[in-house]
């Protein structure tokens, strides 16, 4: 059994969300061989030295089921760019490229976060391209964690605030851009996040029907995709509270 997640956005604010990913681990997680986070695991990650109470739980929970047998895997989301090594250490974990690719039901499977394919989004690639160099991530993780803190808020309320005069569609992947990366890797699957709108999509891909499976956001629901032997199933369910 293997399992896929995004979007999770955990944060202290979201006391709830935190509480249904440490359930998840110990219920529908459990004994899996592997676990791939793909990115926005956390709403904002300021740099591996946050100490935050809720954040060092989360790492005990995510190191135990590590030892457990699972192996587990990050991915960078738009959120959470700035995790790093020790975070990685701390729980056992491999850090992953953007994109992967692995073999999954027998047939290659692309794995990404889900921005790089917003490419209708202007603003924002512009703004990724900023804040995945190397040296402004190091320029920013030398700042102050109270100062770290106040920007990531900021980023936060300047992001919703563009977010919420574009258009739905500028928001959403380019198709052009989806048949590029999966012919490029030679993929005929693509699991990717980001997007917040899960979906399984028939995809033409060199002459044949692919598939791109999107992955949910935690809110009112939490999502996964379970892989067991051949079959795929995108999971929902309620989060109490």
């Amino acid at each position: 059994m293997i399992l896929f997640i995004s979007d999770l956005h955990l944060s202290p604010a979201r006391p709830t969300i935190t509480k249904a990913f440490l359930d998840f681990l110990g219920k529908q997680a459990q004994g899996a061989d592997a676990l791939y986070i793909l990115g926005d695991f956390f709403d904002a990650w300021i740099g591996d030295d946050d100490d935050t109470p809720d954040y060092t739980t989360i790492r005990h929970a995510l190191k135990a089921y590590s030892r457990s047998g699972t192996a587990l895997y990050f991915m960078h989301g738009n959120r959470d760019f700035l995790l790093g090594e020790d975070f990685i250490a701390s729980t056992g974990a491999k850090l992953l490229s953007d994109p992967t690719v692995i073999t999954l039901a027998g047939d290659n499977t692309l794995l990404m976060h889900g921005d790089s394919l917003c490419t209708q989004d202007t603003d924002y690639m512009a703004f990724r391209d900023m804040v995945r160099n190397a040296t402004w991530q190091a320029t920013l993780l030398q700042q102050p964690l109270q100062e770290r803190k106040a920007l990531a808020a900021q980023l936060r309320e300047t992001s919703e605030s563009m977010n919420s005069m574009k258009a739905e569609d500028i928001m959403d992947v380019t198709p052009a851009e989806v048949v590029a990366k999966m012919h490029k890797h030679q993929c005929s699957r693509l699991i990717h996040g980001h997007t917040h709108r899960p979906k399984r999509h028939p995809t033409p891909i060199d002459g044949k029907t692919g598939e791109r499976i999107v992955l949910g956001d935690w809110h009112e629901q939490g999502w996964y995709l379970l892989a067991k032997g051949a079959t795929l199933e995108l999971v929902s369910f309620p989060i109490d509270g």
